[in-house]
């Protein structure tokens, strides 16, 4: 158990280290590239490389609030937050997010004033180089903190890469418009900086949406949902496993409940070690905490369970909205006949157990129903 825990502290302070030094790297970038570009459009009187330079400020502020939110979700537990303080980053990003809309929505109101009152502008080659040069920097700097950002799992270092992107096809189109006036005359500033704003909108309202998912409590992850399942039906004991919850609490941080279909000849201290040993391997391969396994049983020595069972699956499953069935056991003792289904969001959880159990009820009017519906949690 020590070993577990201190492998599982190990990679949370090296994704915590790489992350750190990832925005560390965006900031500098950024800094460097706002100040070239403030002076440049200073002297040449550009409102899209001001804007521009606003942008690369912006991000180098979102990098210092990733740093702050890492380093808040990476304290320890405490007797208020037992569970640790990992959904900070989503906090973070939320931030960040509101900074990039904030940007954006400050450099299209500017733009749209150079519109109705036009300056004049001063382009030089020195423009020209300072642009190309940022568009590149832009671009490898974009690819470095995306690819950082996935494999660290990281919405907010993905989202910063995302921008970082984005600039760079923004700052290309500052260069088409500068080149464009060099040689034709036409000067389209005002309106490549209302283009830039409009992108820059449009990723902070992005990535607001996809945090506030976070926040929430999306859709499960299939990939992740269906691997756990195959552990647990890799043993021999399980023959199916359901329910399965994932709860997140922060990037990577995700404790668990399901439901195993065991034989109803297993003793409980066959359960025990079998629950034990799966809560283990789960953890080892997947870094998620098992906190629940709980056990349906399923008829071994009863014959008529079976086609009592395949009876109720045909009229279960003739319904659009009944996505499975599982959990199946029948009391001949007790005169009750157990099962669970799974409902789509098509119909009342209320109202699918009232059609099951009037359709059901007819053919087996000796028994006493108890069907729980359960929600379509993943894919």
């Amino acid at each position: 158990m020590k070993e577990r825990n201190d492998s599982h502290k190990a990679e949370f302070l090296d994704r915590q280290k790489a992350i750190i030094k990832t925005s560390v790297i965006g900031i500098a970038t950024n800094v460097f590239l706002a100040v070239f570009k403030a002076v440049i459009g200073v002297l040449s009187n550009s409102i899209a490389m001001m804007l521009d330079a606003v942008n690369n400020i912006s991000d180098a502020l979102s990098s210092v609030i990733t740093i702050i939110g890492t380093k808040l979700g990476g304290k320890k537990p405490d007797k208020n937050h037992p569970l640790g303080h990992g959904r900070v980053e989503y906090l973070s990003s939320m931030l960040v997010a509101a900074i990039i809309l904030y940007a954006g929505l400050t450099s299209i109101v500017e733009s749209i004033k150079q519109i109705i009152h036009p300056t004049e502008v001063h382009y030089s080659s020195t423009f020209l180089v300072v642009i190309a040069v940022a568009i590149v920097a832009k671009l490898i700097l974009g690819q470095y903190v995306k690819k950082q950002g996935k494999h660290l799992n990281s919405g907010a270092l993905v989202a910063s890469g995302e921008d970082a992107s984005f600039d760079a096809i923004l700052s290309a189109s500052v260069l088409v418009s500068a080149i464009i006036f060099m040689v034709w005359g036409v000067s389209l500033e005002a309106y490549v900086g209302v283009i830039i704003s409009i992108f820059i909108i449009k990723a902070g309202i992005e990535m607001m949406r996809e945090t506030i998912s976070d926040i929430i409590g999306k859709r499960e992850d299939e990939e992740m949902s269906s691997y756990i399942r195959e552990i647990l039906e890799y043993e021999e004991e399980v023959r199916g496993a359901y329910d399965l919850h994932l709860f997140n609490y922060g990037p990577n941080k995700y404790y668990g409940s399901v439901h195993l279909e065991l034989a109803d000849t297993m003793t409980v201290k066959e359960v025990d070690s079998l629950t034990r040993k799966v809560q283990l391997e789960i953890y080892m391969k997947t870094g998620v905490i098992m906190t629940g396994i709980g056990v349906y049983s399923y008829n071994t020595t009863n014959e008529v369970a079976a086609r009592v069972q395949n009876e109720i699956q045909k009229i279960v499953m003739s319904h659009d909205w009944a996505l499975q069935m599982h959990g199946f056991y029948l009391d001949e003792v007790n005169k009750t006949i157990t099962f669970d289904v799974v409902v789509s969001f098509d119909i009342d959880h209320g109202q699918a157990r009232e059609i099951l159990e009037q359709e059901i009820g007819t053919l087996y009017r000796d028994y006493e129903l108890k069907i729980v519906t359960d929600i379509d949690i993943t894919d």
